[in-house]
């Protein structure tokens, strides 16, 4: 699928400060209510481009510039056309190769390039996949000018489409890309090279059953995406086996958010373990670490269970207590009638005089 295309790419290390353009197409066989052919197209996290085979038009995601209009389309050509025939081409031949009946097959491909800090080229970058699962990757090297290409189940090449393919790469699909590349990052300077400095929120939480705590660590509102979230216990990172979360999510603004948390044992708070969250971003200009307080959490926890029990057996006495008097006064209402009876029946026979 697109999206696990997509997460390959954001899991993938990335050098600080360089910039990516990608394209993500879809080619599907059999009947859908989607387009047989789309393209998006990505500078980082912004998106710049979509084609698909219905409208047969790229559409920018800004304002045409008029000067860069005509230039813009011949490229559009170039890339979707060739595109187009090239995952076309491969999913029929795959769909045959397997031995796959008639329906919906999908065959999709993340392609693009890569300009780093210094403006100098990276990588050229190539994954395709075929109903879900990888099928081929490639990558060509602005420096050396050399393709590695692992082609899986795609027909084999000879030397001479090797050739053909280095040759193209090296002079169509590299140039190509970084001048679109470089076109938009200068364009959209204001939305792609903006930085936005994380927001952090340190939360902690006492584990009822088990008297753990769980300490989180939630940073959100920073862009770019790029971003290191470390747990850190004594000026180390924490290894513990119990951290969980560390990826990024986006958040309804186009900025991001990510979390994550650490359980901490019953012995750790007694060790007294100093904890901490530190935040590496491009925004920032040193690493944020914030320190957690888990003293008032223990001591709160301790706290709450003394008062607790405290209460439970202030409560138990008077319980019996109330039970008592209610017994009591229950059993001396009853004895009561009887005692009132006989009291006013026994009177002293009164003297007369004789």
């Amino acid at each position: 699928m697109l999206i696990l295309l997509y997460l390959l790419l954001c899991l993938k290390a990335v050098n600080a400060g360089s910039h990516l353009l990608m394209y993500f197409a879809t080619y599907i066989i059999g009947q859908t209510p989607f387009p047989e052919f789309t393209v998006v197209g990505m500078v980082d996290d912004v998106q710049v481009r979509y084609y698909d085979s219905v409208t047969q038009k790229a559409v920018s995601h800004s304002q045409n510039d008029s000067k860069h209009y005509d230039e813009e389309q011949n490229d559009d050509v170039v890339i979707f056309r060739d595109m187009y025939y090239d995952l076309k081409d491969r999913a029929y031949y795959l769909k045959d190769n397997l031995n796959l009946s008639d329906g919906v097959h999908v065959h999709q491909r993340l392609a693009g390039c890569e300009l780093l800090e210094n403006d100098k080229p990276g990588l050229v970058y190539t994954w395709d996949a075929f109903n879900g699962q990888m099928k081929e990757w490639g990558t060509f090297d602005a420096e050396t000018k050399k393709l590695q290409i692992n082609l899986s189940l795609i027909r084999g090449w000879d030397q001479h489409r090797s050739i053909y393919v280095n040759f193209l790469y090296e002079n169509i699909y590299l140039p190509i890309c970084l001048k679109i590349l470089r076109r938009n990052l200068n364009m959209k300077k204001i939305s792609i090279l903006q930085k936005v400095k994380p927001r952090v929120t340190l939360l902690q939480k006492v584990l009822a059953a088990s008297h753990e705590v769980q300490i989180t660590c939630l940073v959100t509102g920073f862009y770019p995406r790029d971003i290191n979230l470390t747990l850190v216990r004594d000026g180390q990172a924490a290894v513990d086996g119990k951290i969980t979360g560390g990826y990024p999510l986006p958040n309804g603004d186009g900025t991001y958010q990510i979390r994550k948390s650490l359980v901490i044992s019953v012995k750790e708070l007694h060790d007294r373990h100093n904890y901490s969250c530190a935040i590496n971003h491009p925004s920032l200009d040193n690493t944020l670490d914030i320190m957690f307080d888990l003293e008032e959490t223990a001591l709160g926890s301790s706290t709450l269970s003394v008062v607790t029990s405290t209460c439970l057996v202030v409560l138990i006495w008077v319980s019996l207590i109330i039970t008592g008097l209610i017994i009591w006064k229950r059993k001396r209402h009853s004895a009561g009638p009887d005692f009132r009876t006989s009291q006013s029946d026994y009177s002293p026979t009164p003297t007369q005089d004789t």
